[in-house]
């Protein structure tokens, strides 16, 4: 939950937050339903405190009347706890970094960084698919009779160069004193709870109603709930991990959009980068600047162009502190497309998690947390085949990745 303390010592400045990211929420409504819940809470108390006294002074028929009392404000308590509860998981992070620009809608995110030029052909180039079917290394019409739309297999070369661009990742992390772990695919709701996708994202997940359990979206959320009801020592922060897992995502907000490319699908692979850490605005800052570099470091080693985005408030969703998006050049679509974000949480996370730390002066406090895709196949892929493809259409295997797929062209 956010603190609603926080939200009380400066209303005014919590309002323009939502307002920034376009978020209506009567914050005096909650503020006056909070009171109320104070107020039930004193009560009670004061009534517990009557029934005992009853009780010592023998008065055994006057403490017997209270009790239906106490029972009646206590259903009243907990039925408003759950209303006001509902509303704070609705509730957008308190926080805000002073770099985001506080605009009106994504056309206004602003571009930071340009890395390499954008592809010039001097012969007509192919989409990833024509090119990837070409070399036989995707079959989507047989993945669409299985699966339905968006659905997929990468075969050959495909899932070849998609484990390359993967190994080469997680391998470039775990140098860097990343954790690597691979992560339960299905998760209790929870878990998609605790670390912010629901309430608001169950239209956009695969739900087994049998057991009641989700298909995750990423592997960040079970890597972020790993610590989840636990209270860390100071020293041991922060906690660096990447997580490798499949995601799965129904994309019921893109109904037909994309449909004939890999850009959006159903299923993929993903290497996340989740940080743990002590409460400091400046350390965050720190790290949320190291697994975005990370991730740019792996795009310069692939030699693919890209820019950096940073996102504006209205492009920013209820949980975000800070987050900016990488963008790879994609021919085929003659634009930039979203291949990478990271976000920083500050304790918006860790408040749900319950996810605490013991300083050094033995206080409890609420962690931050972070997150950023390292990697994310096949989207990448996009990018990747069609940027390195020859006047002959084969595909170039980038120099990094060629000890992992064992040859340095992809040929007819």
């Amino acid at each position: 939950m956010i603190d609603l303390n926080k939200v009380r010592e400066d209303d005014e400045w919590y309002k323009k937050i939502c307002a920034a990211k376009n978020i209506e929420i009567d914050v005096d409504a909650v503020i006056q339903k909070d009171d109320l819940r104070k107020q039930l809470q004193k009560e009670i108390d004061d009534l517990k405190f009557q029934q005992k006294k009853f009780g010592e002074e023998k008065k055994y028929e006057e403490a017997k009347a209270l009790k239906s009392e106490i029972q009646a404000k206590d259903w009243e308590y907990q039925e408003l706890v759950k209303e006001l509860n509902l509303t704070l998981l609705k509730m957008p992070n308190t926080w805000l970094h002073p770099n985001v620009p506080i605009w009106k809608d994504e056309t206004e995110n602003v571009v930071s960084e340009v890395h390499w030029e954008p592809t010039k052909f001097d012969f007509e180039p192919l989409d990833h698919v024509t090119l990837m079917k070409n070399h036989d290394m995707v079959d989507i019409d047989r993945g669409v009779k299985l699966g339905w739309s968006r659905s997929y297999f990468l075969k050959w070369d495909g899932m070849l160069l998609e484990q390359a661009v993967l190994q080469y990742t997680l391998k470039k992390l775990v140098k860097k004193w990343f954790i690597p772990m691979n992560v339960p695919n299905i998760v209790n709701p929870e878990c998609l709870q605790w670390t912010w996708y629901f309430p608001g994202g169950e239209e956009d997940a695969y739900w087994m109603e049998r057991d009641n359990q989700w298909l995750i979206w990423t592997s960040e959320i079970p890597v972020t709930a790993y610590h989840m009801n636990e209270i860390l020592e100071e020293n041991e922060l922060p906690k660096k991990y990447c997580g490798y897992s499949a995601c799965y995502r129904r994309e019921a907000w893109t109904y037909g959009k994309d449909t004939a490319w890999l850009y959006r699908v159903h299923q993929f692979n993903k290497v996340e980068q989740v940080i743990i850490l002590p409460a400091d605005e400046e350390m965050s800052d720190k790290y949320y600047f190291e697994i975005l570099h990370n991730s740019m470091e792996v795009l310069d080693d692939l030699k693919l162009p890209y820019r950096v985005l940073q996102l504006c408030s209205w492009d920013m969703a209820i949980w975000k502190y800070n987050s900016q998006d990488l963008e790879c050049w994609m021919p085929s679509r003659n634009s930039y497309g979203e291949t990478h974000s990271v976000t920083a949480f500050l304790d918006f996370q860790a408040r749900r998690l319950n996810l605490r730390y013991r300083d050094s002066e033995w206080k409890i406090k609420y962690c931050f947390t972070m997150n950023n895709t390292a990697i994310a196949t096949p989207r990448v892929l996009i990018s990747l085949i069609e940027y390195y493809q020859d006047k002959d259409w084969n595909i170039v295997v980038p120099e990094v990745l060629r000890e992992y797929m064992g040859k340095e062209i992809i040929k007819n």
